[in-house]
């Protein structure tokens, strides 16, 4: 039982780290917009235009990061196997 929560907590870990960067490894917080500059072709003027994107931030990875941490933990809760 402890190795099992062991290997689902290092694989949590690692998948959360995965997603993080696939998603975008924003280092501030979550973002579910960008907004992007472009150019109007007449007058040649900027302007802004937001966009939906889901970018996940650092608290997205702490959370995927500490589930893992206490799924590790609570691995230590059962007794090792006896070794015969």
């Amino acid at each position: 039982m402890r190795r099992n929560l062991r290997v689902v907590a290092l694989l949590l870990g690692l998948t959360s780290i995965a997603l993080w960067l696939a998603l975008g490894a924003n280092r501030g917080w979550t973002k579910t917009t960008r907004t992007e500059m472009k150019k109007d072709p007449i007058t040649e003027i900027d302007y802004p235009v937001i966009e939906k994107d889901f970018s996940p931030g650092v608290e997205a990875l702490g959370a995927g990061l500490m589930i893992s941490a206490a799924v590790a933990g609570l691995s230590f809760a059962f007794k090792p196997k006896p070794k015969n």
